[in-house]
């Protein structure tokens, strides 16, 4: 029987991408099939990083071609290209930056920090080239939990500064500039002008993604990242007792006003399970991230258990990410990581450098 293209299309139609949850066909992830007498080769282009899936993705695209009637070789090629998608208000993407996403809480106490350094590190450890702000002027944090405390950003060309570098990601924090008892006594304006500092001289270098660390709230901080810095998605951090999530609701909302398009929300505290017993207990109630997303129509990225190691090795300065890369844990913060890049990937792309200045002149 000789096979065709349309044959392979169609097997191709009916195999769910188990990040995605979409076919490869309607994604237009697959590209280049051919057909060769019993070979077929096809390339699988996927929008988002996912090198630890990789290889279970190409293995069951050539099981399932394989199994067409007729079909004796079979060559996937399975890669990733991230680009740059569109922001709000038709800002233009920071330069060396693809897209920013901003992990964001409506109060302090969730771990919206830790969250936003392990998501940082998964979405690295899934081939990523990914950066790190701390926009956290007056409780920087990121420092102590990437193993940096004391270090200071060097200049190269003595108006920029070069990100400091710890597990493979590019990081800035106000907290590497002053001593880390030193209260911040500053004003709205004074902050905000920071993280534009922080922000725009920094030299990020083809960074894909830059995971900007929210301080908690929803005032001029947050205001300043609306209005100036080209966002291309928010991840809204909580636990799921009531009081969490009025304020999580509340900065939910404030990034929908702005015109910043909400990519998911991240449960943290879902569960604790003794370490001695095991006995479950849901100690800040339970189903409340589900009832919030379902109320706004947004994704529930992932859900975290109340676990000691979390903490433990963010205090260390290793995160789970990279202090126990094994663990359920870790592995919850890379499917978070890969729905996160998803979402992202499924925005408009930004076409801005597409198009030439126009410049006229009088001759």
């Amino acid at each position: 029987m000789a096979v065709t293209i349309e044959a392979v299309q169609a097997v191709l139609n009916s195999l769910i991408d188990p990040n995605t949850k979409k076919d490869f066909v309607s994604t237009r992830s697959a590209k280049n099939i051919k057909v060769d007498g019993d070979k077929v080769s096809v390339d699988i282009d996927l929008g988002y990083p996912a090198k630890t899936q990789l290889e279970s993705i190409r293995d069951t695209v050539i099981a399932a071609i394989s199994a067409i009637p007729g079909v004796a070789n079979v060559v996937a090629n399975v890669s990733f290209k991230i680009v740059a998608h569109a922001v709000q208000r038709n800002l233009k993407p920071l330069k060396g930056v693809k897209n920013i996403i901003a992990v964001a809480s409506g109060k302090g106490g969730v771990g919206k920090s830790t969250t936003a350094v392990n998501l940082a590190l998964a979405l690295a450890q899934e081939g990523a080239t990914v950066g790190l702000l701390d926009a956290d002027i007056y409780g920087p944090s990121i420092p102590q939990m990437l193993g940096l405390a004391g270090r200071q950003p060097e200049s190269e060309d003595g108006t920029s500064m070069d990100p400091l570098q710890a597990y493979g990601l590019q990081t800035m924090s106000i907290g590497f500039m002053i001593d880390v008892d030193s209260p911040m006594v500053w004003r709205g304006p004074m902050v905000t002008q920071a993280l534009e500092q922080l922000l725009n001289q920094t030299s990020w270098r083809d960074v894909d993604y830059l995971v900007v660390d929210m301080p908690p709230g929803t005032g001029d901080t947050q205001l300043t990242l609306a209005q100036k810095v080209p966002v291309t998605g928010a991840v809204i951090v909580t636990t799921p007792q009531d009081i969490a999530l009025i304020d999580a609701r509340k900065g939910l909302k404030m990034f929908d006003k702005v015109g910043i398009p909400i990519l998911g929300l991240v449960e943290n505290m879902s569960i604790h399970i003794c370490s001695k017993c095991g006995n479950e207990e849901h100690i800040f109630g339970t189903g409340g991230g589900e009832k919030m997303c379902k109320d706004y129509d947004v994704e529930l990225l992932g859900s975290l258990p109340l676990e000691l190691s979390i903490r433990e090795m963010a205090d260390a300065g290793r995160p789970t990410v990279v202090g126990a890369p094994d663990s359920r844990a870790a592995e919850i913060y890379r499917e978070i990581a890969r729905r996160v890049a998803v979402r992202v990937a499924e925005r408009a792309k930004d076409m801005s450098g597409k198009f030439p200045n126009i410049v006229v002149q009088n001759t």
